[in-house]
């Protein structure tokens, strides 16, 4: 049985893998900690905080696996620090927690053309992310990098509805995905023997 901790629980990859962790019988904990409350969820530990970073501290049963999905975009952060905050501080305050509570494996969530020395805002912070994380020596970290995401979000982008049809004429890699794709893969990470 795997004890889970997930953040980002609130949105749109988030929210479909945790109504999906809650359905496999395989896991038998969920801490969500989030920035607000969840609403429709019971049988999930969710300490909630606006900053998140107290609700992360008020987790401290042992967990065997860390699913993060938080993510924004720099529009609706606000500002790039509150992006940088949110996509990267938030990330790896998330990653640390879980391994002080003992996680063996990390699935992150992380974008398309990540990359720490990426000329593009969005992509360099999303890469130095990543680069956070693989410094912190996981046993086993999976990053998932989809392109444009699909889905029913509850806070409308405008850049996404502009571009979500030509997304998904792209090929390959680039093709625009569904948000509960994304979600079903990480989940499938946890089962995967390393």
């Amino acid at each position: 049985m795997s004890q889970v901790l997930i953040t980002g629980a609130t949105g749109l990859v988030g929210g479909h893998l945790l109504r999906m962790l809650i359905n496999t019988p395989q896991v038998s904990a969920i801490a969500a900690p989030t920035r607000r409350p969840l609403t429709d969820i019971v049988g999930v530990y969710n300490p909630h905080d606006p900053q998140l970073t107290d609700a992360l501290a008020q987790v401290t049963d042992p967990v065997d696996i860390v699913f993060c999905c938080l993510g924004t975009t720099r529009r609706e952060a606000g500002s790039k620090a509150a992006f940088i905050h949110a996509d990267y501080t938030l990330v790896v305050d998330t990653a640390l927690t879980g391994r002080r509570l003992g996680a063996q494996h990390m699935v992150v969530v992380s974008a398309m053309g990540a990359n720490a020395h990426s000329p593009f805002f969005y992509n360099r912070v999303k890469g130095e992310m990543e680069e956070a994380l693989i410094a912190q020596n996981w046993p086993r970290l999976t990053i998932a990098r989809p392109s444009m995401l699909l889905g029913d979000r509850t806070t409308r982008r405008v850049n996404e509805t502009l571009f979500a049809p030509l997304f998904r004429l792209l090929p390959g890699n680039w093709k625009s995905i569904d948000a509960r794709d994304v979600a079903r893969a990480m989940l499938a990470e946890e089962h995967k023997k390393a």
